[in-house]
């Protein structure tokens, strides 16, 4: 493969890293008082009560209502490990596994939002490309550590 300045392993590991910001942002401008006070768990609920899929509500009510404070904390430092695991590149196959499982159930509860639709849509896709690119194999953690 050729490219300009970088080559391809580096590339795929500037995706990756921007993910990472991505995420870190995602966590960064959430206002903790109120989403640890259960603001971001109502506002969800709200989202998941009017969804027009049927299994969605079901589904928040079965999981995330039961445990409200525990979901709150859950998402938002499930959003603040995968920016650092992936800026720092460890654990990376995991990290974007699970951020593109993250993406997932985001782009299913916000279906209606066209706005959230393209952030998690490209979030994913970042994170596939950077899955089966084995976005690790440089300036990583786990490249250093010989992890994976």
């Amino acid at each position: 493969m050729q490219t300009i300045w970088l080559g391809g392993p580096e590339w795929v590991a500037v995706l990756r890293i921007g993910l990472g910001l991505w995420w870190l942002e995602s966590w960064r401008h959430k206002d903790k008082k109120d989403w640890f006070g259960g603001g971001g768990i109502r506002w969800a609920a709200g989202v998941a009560e009017k969804h027009r899929w049927g299994f969605v509500t079901r589904g928040f009510d079965l999981v995330v209502k039961p445990y409200p404070r525990f979901m709150a904390y859950l998402v938002a430092y499930a959003e603040l490990a995968l920016g650092l695991g992936l800026i720092v590149g460890f654990l990376t196959p995991i990290a974007l596994l699970a951020g593109l499982l993250l993406n997932l159930v985001y782009l299913i509860l916000m279906i209606h939002d066209w706005g959230e639709q393209g952030q998690n849509l490209m979030m994913a896709l970042i994170s596939g490309v950077a899955f089966f690119a084995m976005g690790w194999q440089v300036w990583s953690l786990d490249n250093a550590l010989g992890l994976f």
